[in-house]
This record gives C-alpha cells, sequence and structure tokens, in this order.
C-alpha cells in the first residue's frame, strides 16, 4: 500500500474492561469520548461511524452504529455496523478506511462495546444450522474451551509441549498486564498458580483460559491530509486490514471438518492454514514482514494458542514457539514483545471491542505512551485475531 492511502490513527480510548453489569452503551460512550479528547475533535467533527455489532445485546447491539451515534447526540454523521465475532472491530475499521479512502469522508469513529454473561460463550438457539463453528458446538459438544485444548493437544502431541510451557504465556502476560490500567486482571501469576487452578479442558486448566468481560474501545481515524492539516504532523499509521476468510480443499463443509480452522485440511502446520493467510494478506497489504515488526497483540484465548500466533504471525518456525517464548523474545524487552498489554489473559473477552482495543493498545505503543509496559524503540505493529465463522482480523500499524 502506497504511503497516500495509509490512515492515520489521531485518537484512540477505552472503558476498562471488568464485570460491570452495565448496559454496553454506556461503556462505548467512554471510550468514544476519550478517542475524541485524545484526538483534539469534538463529535461534531465526525462524519462517520463504524459500528462492531453485539449480538447477544438485543437490536441497540445489532445496529451498534447508530447506537453510539444516538448516544452521542444526533448529529448527522453516517453509519454503519458490522458483525464478525471477534473480528468485530477490524471489520468496522475496514468500513471507515473504505469510506475514508474513497473520499467519502474525512473523519470516522470507530467503536465496539460488549456486556458479556458468566462463564464462556455459549451458542444461541435459532442460530445458522450450517455455520461450521456452531456445528461443533451443536454436534461435537466442542465448546470453546474444548476447542482451545484441542489446539494445546495438538502442541503437545506435535512438538512436545508441556503444561509449563503453556502455564509461561500466562505468567508474561501477567507481568505485562500489571501497570495496565484499562486490564481487568492485575496481578501477577506464577506458573504454579497455573498448575494448581481448576482443570476446565485438558491440558488447560482455568488460568489457562480467558475471562469474558464488559469493556469498551474507540479510535478515530482519518486521512493523511486531513490529518496533516489539523496539526498532526507525525500520526500512527495504518498501513494493513486484512479480514480474508478461508479456503477449503473442498466445496462444502464435511466431517471432519467441523471449524473455520480445518481450512488446510485436517493435519496440516499452523503457517499453512487460515490463521496464516490472515497474517500473509496484512503484510503484503503493508508491504512489509515479521523481521520488521516491534511488537504485536495477538488473541490469546488460551495460553496455548498464543503460541500458535507466533508461528502464524511468522516470528519463528513451526515446532519453535515454546523456544521463542523461553528466550525472553516475545516478553517486555525482548526482540519482539508479544501482548504487551497483558493481553485476553488480562483483559478476558469484550467481543465486539477486542480487535480495536488490540489497535488502541499498539498506537500508545508507537507514540511512546505506554508507560511501565512501554516497547522501547516500537515502530511498527501487529494486531491479529480471528472470530467465528471464518472471519480474519489483522491490523498493521507503524510510525
Amino acid at each position: 500500500m502506497s504511503g497516500d492511502r495509509d490512515l492515520a490513527v489521531i485518537g484512540v480510548g477505552m472503558h476498562p474492561w471488568g464485570k460491570w453489569g452495565r448496559n454496553f452503551v454506556e461503556y462505548g460512550v467512554v471510550a468514544a469520548r476519550a478517542a475524541l479528547d485524545d484526538a483534539g475533535i469534538t463529535w461534531p467533527d465526525v462524519d462517520f461511524v463504524a459500528g462492531g455489532e453485539t449480538v447477544r445485546n438485543g437490536y441497540p447491539g445489532y445496529v451498534a452504529g447508530a447506537t453510539f451515534a444516538q448516544a452521542l447526540g444526533w448529529q448527522g454523521a453516517r453509519v454503519a455496523s458490522s458483525y464478525a465475532a471477534c473480528a468485530s472491530g477490524a471489520t468496522a475499521l475496514q468500513s471507515a478506511r473504505a469510506q475514508i479512502l474513497a473520499g467519502l469522508c474525512d473523519v470516522a469513529l470507530v467503536i465496539g462495546a460488549d456486556t458479556t454473561p458468566k462463564g464462556f460463550l455459549a451458542p444461541n438457539k435459532g442460530e445458522r444450522g450450517d455455520d461450521p463453528d456452531w456445528l461443533r458446538f451443536r454436534l461435537l459438544g466442542a465448546t470453546n474451551p474444548t476447542y482451545f485444548a484441542l489446539y494445546a493437544r495438538r502442541r503437545v502431541e506435535l512438538y512436545g509441549a508441556t503444561r509449563d510451557d503453556f502455564a509461561q504465556v500466562k505468567v508474561k502476560n501477567s507481568l505485562h498486564g500489571l501497570e495496565n490500567p484499562n486490564a481487568r486482571y492485575r496481578k501477577a501469576t506464577a506458573v504454579a498458580d497455573v498448575l494448581t487452578s481448576p482443570l476446565v479442558a485438558d491440558p488447560l486448566s482455568l488460568l489457562d483460559i480467558c475471562a469474558t468481560s464488559d469493556g469498551a474501545a474507540a479510535m478515530i481515524v482519518t486521512s493523511m491530509e486531513w490529518a496533516r492539516a489539523h496539526g498532526h504532523a507525525d500520526p500512527v499509521r495504518i498501513r494493513g486490514v486484512s479480514t480474508v476468510t478461508p479456503t477449503y480443499p473442498n466445496p462444502v463443509i464435511e466431517m471432519p471438518n467441523f471449524a473455520t480452522d480445518s481450512a488446510a485440511g485436517i493435519g496440516a502446520l499452523p503457517t499453512h492454514g487460515f490463521k496464516s493467510s490472515i497474517a500473509r494478506a496484512a503484510y503484503e497489504e503493508a508491504g512489509i514482514g515479521p523481521e520488521d515488526l516491534s511488537c504485536a497483540e495477538v488473541y490469546d484465548l488460551s495460553t496455548a494458542l498464543e503460541l500458535d500466533w507466533y508461528e502464524h504471525i511468522g516470528l519463528c518456525e513451526p515446532g519453535d514457539a515454546e523456544g521463542l517464548l523461553r528466550s525472553g523474545a516475545t516478553t517486555l524487552g525482548g526482540r519482539v514483545p508479544v501482548n504487551p498489554s497483558g493481553g485476553l489473559a488480562c483483559f478476558g473477552e469484550a467481543v465486539p471491542a477486542q480487535a480495536i482495543a488490540q489497535v488502541c493498545e499498539l498506537a500508545w505503543q508507537l507514540r511512546g505512551q505506554a508507560g511501565a509496559r512501554q516497547v522501547e524503540g516500537a515502530q511498527v505493529g501487529l494486531s491479529i485475531n480471528q472470530g467465528l465463522f471464518g472471519h480474519g482480523s489483522c491490523v498493521i500499524v507503524s510510525r
């Protein structure tokens, strides 16, 4: 992507993650106002609102763009709402980017917020019967923690990973999140704490798996031309956004391909599947590679999945993630810190806000505003996750 097609991130904001028990709109308004303040603009300056949908919160959740526009005060902005499960925030950003690059708006608010139930996120009755991820819930009984455990067992079988390796991911992320004011869990965790927490789905215990949380995140994005004309001479730039879908070996989904991650065929190595294709598309668009990264925010739904992401985004070869972790390369002060925010280990999931929150963290890192969790000299960052039903989500930002 050429420089004149980059977007400027001129404002970011969050509502802290937790279990607050209030309407998701309240969280979103707090995050939006923080992003507006950070950008040095007012709400009437925004001419497009891209909302990440949150389907658990009724009709206002389905029309999130209009819901947040109403809550902030009708002022004529265009709106759009995007649902892509955990990738909803990236899809909303993609919508805003299209509007800006098409010349249809100058200033966009990208926003997501959620109020989640207790426990894991179970399927709703009446959902799509041919959705491969809901099929694994219904026909196999493979809820998300079970799914995470199957991935963990694959690492054990293929690469000799141990429960200690998985626990070290939680230890690392808990230390990163200690000084993050937006994190829900701000407590150092030891390997023994993880190993002695209740077993949920072998080999993963309670502290290996992320919680469900309430929270919100927002950002203000503009064209580079608009940003420069309004006092933002050197903003954080969005260089690439990937929202790709899987490529299946078969034209139909049939047993045993019960989930979007089976896209490369049974037994495929991590670098050949859907998650890797998400990162490759973003790298190609941004014109950079994994060797250029200063830091990354990856979707650690479980500790073992963070290790998979190291390989999917090209930080190491398949089977080398445990060694990379043990070397300290992904810890603050290492070659490429991963989840300097603390990740989902410290935040939990607030689904439509998550991909936006990842970009907010990268913006703070690249500005040098991350405080005690600052990655020294950060210049390029990557955020990545995957939403159910084949939604990719990867954003690359740079100075």
